[in-house]
C-alpha cells in the first residue's frame, strides 16, 4: 500500500444533507488527477457530526469506486457495537480496507482498546488500519505496552494511518512491525514522513490540491529531495494557513471555488468569514502548484 490517497470530505447541499452526486464527482476528479486512493468517512469526513445513517450512505455513494481504484472505510466510533456496523456494511459495499480511530472519550487502558480491535476484525473478517491521531482522540498509543506490541504485531492490524507529529514513533511502529503499511496523515510531515518509512499518505488536503503532493510524491521517489522539498514548503505555507481559518470550513470553500459543491461544514463549524476568503485566494495563488485545477 503506497502512493497519495485522498481523504474525502462530505459534501452537503444548502439544506445541510449529505450531497452523493458531489462526492461522486470529486473523486472522479481526484482520480484523473492521479489518486491511488480513498479514505472514507474519516476525519476531513466530518464523520462524528454524521448520523449512523449518514455514515453507511458515504460508504454506498463511494463504493462506485469499489471496482476502479482502493477504498479504505473509516469505521472509528466510542461503541466496539458500532464500529462493526460500519465495517460490515463497507465490507458488503466492496471496501478493500478498513480503518478506525481508537474508542473516544472514555479513559479506555491499552489492553480495552487493543479489544476493542480484535473485536472489529474479528466481527467484520478484515485487519484493521489503526488510526493514529491523538491530537484529536487524545489517546496515545505507548509503544513499551505489550497489549500495544502484540497488537500491532498481530493479524488484526494491517497498517496505521499516523496523524500525529512524533516521526520518531512512526519509525518505532516500523521497527516494531515491518509488516505494517505506514501512511502518513499529516500533510505538512509528507516529505519527512516519507524518509522515515512511510509507504504513502492519506491527507484532507488532497481533496483540493492533489497534484501539488504527487508531484512531491513523485520528485521524492526519484531521488529529486531538493525539488520535491521547495513543493513541501509551498504545503507547509497552505496548510498553516488553512489552519489559521479552520481546516475543514477552509477545505470547503476553497473546493466550492474550484466548482466543487462542497456546502458548508456541519456546526459548530462555522463557514468562512470574506476576509478569511481573500487571505486563503491569495495564500494558494503565490504557492499551490497547478493552482487552476482542471474541473470535471
Amino acid at each position: 500500500m503506497d502512493g497519495i490517497y485522498a481523504a474525502s470530505i462530505t459534501p452537503f447541499d444548502g439544506d445541510g444533507k449529505f450531497h452523493s452526486e458531489s462526492l461522486i464527482r470529486l473523486m472522479e476528479r481526484n482520480l484523473a488527477e492521479g489518486a491511488s486512493g480513498f479514505f472514507a468517512g474519516g476525519s476531513a469526513g466530518e464523520c462524528f457530526l454524521l448520523t449512523e445513517e449518514e455514515r453507511i450512505a458515504v460508504f454506498e455513494a463511494a463504493s462506485a469506486f469499489r471496482d476502479r481504484t482502493t477504498l479504505i472505510a473509516h469505521i472509528g466510533a466510542v461503541s466496539t457495537g458500532e464500529a462493526i456496523r460500519y465495517g460490515l456494511a463497507a465490507k458488503r459495499l466492496g471496501f478493500q480496507h478498513i480503518a478506525a480511530t481508537p474508542p473516544l472519550y472514555y479513559g479506555f487502558s491499552a489492553e480495552l482498546i487493543a479489544g476493542y480491535y480484535y473485536d472489529i476484525a474479528g466481527a467484520v473478517g478484515m485487519p484493521v488500519m489503526i488510526y493514529n491521531f491523538p491530537g484529536n482522540t487524545n489517546k496515545p498509543f505507548n509503544l513499551e505496552h505489550p497489549a500495544t506490541v502484540e497488537l500491532f504485531r498481530s493479524d488484526a492490524v494491517f497498517g496505521i494511518k499516523h496523524t500525529n507529529h512524533d516521526l520518531s514513533q512512526l519509525e518505532r511502529i516500523k521497527a516494531i512491525s515491518p509488516k505494517l503499511a505506514i501512511m502518513n496523515g499529516f500533510e505538512e510531515l509528507m516529505l519527512g514522513s516519507l524518509a522515515m518509512g512511510a509507504d504513502g499518505a492519506i491527507g484532507s488536503t488532497f481533496n483540493f490540491m492533489l497534484p501539488h503532493y504527487k508531484k512531491m510524491y513523485d520528485l521524492y521517489k526519484a531521488a529529486k529531495v531538493r525539488e520535491a522539498l521547495a513543493l513541501q514548503v509551498k504545503a507547509c505555507t497552505i496548510m498553516a494557513a488553512l489552519n489559521r481559518v479552520g481546516l475543514i470550513p477552509a477545505i470547503k470553500y476553497i473546493l466550492e471555488s474550484q466548482g466543487i459543491s462542497a456546502g458548508s461544514p456541519r456546526k459548530p463549524f462555522a463557514a468562512v468569514s470574506s476576509e478569511q476568503r481573500r487571505y486563503l485566494d491569495g495564500i494558494l495563488r503565490d504557492n499551490l502548484c497547478n493552482a487552476k485545477a482542471s474541473i470535471l
